[in-house]
């Protein structure tokens, strides 16, 4: 198991090289330093591997942003796509027709448990690092949050999986059960909620923080539907920390503004030359010759790039919105394109997000919008949500909606407007729509509201109850005996 474990580490070694300079690893004196046997007993070269779980947990490094985002919004009600080579993937996913062969799963697979790797190897090393006791309590709890929502990413795209929690495990490990998978997560994120800093104090932008780690726990307990403790959670988010709503909802993901205070977790996107932690998204946004969008205020520049890969958001989608909505504002139907001539795009589901405003210091292809995860806005509605599955409608769970339709310009629900959970409950899965679309929610909230299925068939979609759950990636099967796939695969 030495050999293994080594291996585990040369492999993450060389996977930081492409995440930082490599000419220190170059140089022979620098190199002995940062030998396998004693990389991990010091500060730098904790931070080094903990700085590639971080990158890999973004999943923005091998992965890119459009990829993760893509399967949680396509099999869904609010986005499609076509073009290019991807439109073979996207096709099956859009149908419902997807298998354990697509390589969109695959790299939905490998990035999480690549993280799950690092951090059980500096969980490993972590007593015999040159730290003090106060660095090395952080640093676990850090870990621990990492492990804690890659797993949380595997079981609601997989269900249960394999449960690696050390290095020295053998490489064939059958999948965990219901009881263990939901345990270890729960665990997990209490335990890093003890020690991580409040938010504002981390290391450094994109560390872990404590409200960072309650968020996911609270998602967790709504999306396993223990609405109690996602409640209790959310009541606590709220009143514990300073976070607020955007004022402006149109400019909130704009590069200059996504440090603000309804951020509580995002994926960081910079932009590179190389695409490697970029945010793509308004590549697959422009449509064909675009120049410019009026409603906006956009206008296509030099250095940007306009892919035939193109995200669509469907008329019904659109139409959907109660009017004034100012959310809807990020959506065009019509532009300028090359010519001069006024493209409409409404009623040929060809609609457009905008939502993350191309960056005016992109790269080609490399924007730097962050990629909200948890938003202010998703825990009002959460504990709101939570609180109308434990008691039906009450004036709080309405209030706390309110708040969220305030700022996009909306008037105020009445209590009276809903006589049952069931009423609320839909209407909460509209008002999560109009708010977090192109945000990768959409998937999730259609399984919990027990619509995904049934919303999908309306369609026309040949969707059955086991596509709530997407299969073992066919290399993972192949590779492990023990591995049982998922059913209806």
């Amino acid at each position: 198991m030495k050999t293994l474990r080594y291996s585990y580490l040369v492999l993450s070694i060389g996977a930081m090289c492409m995440l930082q300079s490599c000419s220190k690893f170059l140089d022979e004196e620098v190199f002995s330093q940062l030998a396998p046997e004693n990389f991990l007993g010091t500060k730098e070269g904790i931070e080094s591997l903990l700085t590639d779980a971080y990158a890999r947990t973004a999943n923005m490094n091998s992965n890119n942003s459009i990829y993760v985002l893509a399967p949680q919004e396509w099999p869904t009600d609010i986005l499609y796509q076509s073009g290019d080579n991807v439109e073979r993937t996207a096709r099956d996913f859009i149908n419902f027709t997807w298998d354990p062969s697509i390589d969109f799963l695959t790299t939905n697979w490998d990035p999480p448990y690549q993280a799950i790797r690092d951090a059980n190897l500096l969980l490993e090393n972590m007593e015999n690092a040159e730290l003090s006791d106060g660095e090395k309590k952080v640093y676990i709890a850090e870990c621990k949050f990492l492990r804690a929502i890659n797993y949380y990413k595997l079981y609601f795209m997989f269900g249960t999986v394999p449960l690696r929690t050390t290095t020295t495990q053998t490489l064939q490990l059958a999948r965990a059960s219901e009881e263990e998978i939901q345990h270890f997560i729960e665990s997990e994120l209490l335990a890093a909620i003890a020690d991580l800093p409040a938010p504002g104090e981390e290391a450094a932008y994109g560390r872990a923080h404590k409200a960072a780690a309650m968020g996911y726990l609270c998602k967790f307990y709504l999306n396993t539907k223990q609405w109690q403790k996602s409640a209790v959670i959310a009541e606590d988010m709220i009143n514990q920390f300073s976070y607020d709503l955007f004022p402006e909802y149109k400019n909130m993901f704009r590069v200059e503004n996504e440090r603000n205070a309804e951020y509580i977790w995002v994926r960081p996107a910079f932009a590179s030359s190389d695409r490697a932690t970029a945010n793509s998204w308004a590549n697959t946004s422009f449509p064909d010759n675009f120049a410019e969008a009026p409603s906006l205020g956009i206008k296509y520049l030099s250095t940007y790039v306009n892919w035939p890969n193109e995200f669509r958001i469907y008329d019904d989608f659109y139409n959907s919105f109660e009017p004034g909505d100012k959310r809807r504002d990020l959506l065009i139907t019509s532009y300028i394109n090359s010519a001069g001539q006024t493209i409409s795009l409404l009623g040929d589901n060809n609609i457009r997000s905008f939502k993350y405003w191309p960056d005016p210091n992109a790269q080609g292809a490399s924007h730097g919008n962050d990629i909200p995860e948890i938003r202010f806005a998703d825990i009002l509605l959460t504990r709101a949500e939570a609180l109308n599955e434990l008691n039906g409608p009450t004036q709080a769970s309405i209030d706390l909606i309110n708040q969220v339709r305030t700022r996009a310009g909306l008037p105020k629900l009445a209590l009276s407007d809903y006589s049952s959970t069931e009423a609320l409950r839909d209407h909460l899965l509209k008002e999560r729509g109009w708010e977090f679309y192109s945000e990768g929610h959409r998937r999730m909230d259609l399984i919990r509201m027990g619509k995904f299925i049934e919303n999908a068939q309306k369609r026309g979609k040949n969707a059955k109850a086991y596509h709530a759950l997407f299969p073992i990636p066919q290399v993972v099967m192949d590779a492990d005996p023990l591995m049982v796939q998922n059913e209806g695969y």
